[in-house]
């Protein structure tokens, strides 16, 4: 996503013209730069932690030739996401994997002729859709400890 596309949905949902959305993130952004060369650190809650780090000397390889090179040292900005989109994130993994569950059951199913196959249970393998999420893999008959 682009910072126009930003501005746009931004726009868009608070009802306010691109160009006065597109002055306040640039401005938010402004003041994210300058707190990080001032202060060296920001903290925006749930969102995450910027930090300006030094980063020591170091021996690299050029890539393409192989020759061996000195870097110096330099100041870096880190990121370390908050608890909310540490979280948010992780829910990719379950989703990808319960995708790729249904994907193998989908191609399994194909190749025995529709039939389920049993799980390591001994209860055939059904999905059970849950809110907010893609169909998450469940033991049919098993209870859930919620």
């Amino acid at each position: 996503m682009t910072k126009k596309e930003i501005v746009k949905q931004i726009s868009e949902e608070i009802g306010l013209t691109q160009l006065k959305t597109k002055e306040i993130v640039q401005k938010t952004f402004d003041a994210i730069i300058e707190t990080l060369v001032e202060e060296r650190r920001i903290e925006l809650r749930n969102f995450g932690v910027f930090e300006v780090k030094k980063r020591a000397a170091r021996k690299a390889r050029n890539p393409r030739t192989g020759e061996r090179v000195d870097v110096a040292e330099k100041f870096v900005v880190t990121f370390k996401p908050g608890k909310e989109m540490e979280e948010r994130v992780l829910e990719l993994d379950r989703q990808e994997a319960a995708r790729a569950l249904q994907l193998a059951q989908a191609q399994l199913a194909e190749r025995t002729g529709g039939a389920t196959p049993p799980s390591h249970t001994g209860h055939p393998v059904s999905t059970i859709p849950m809110a907010g999420t893609e169909s998450m893999p469940q033991i049919a008959g098993a209870h859930s400890a919620h």
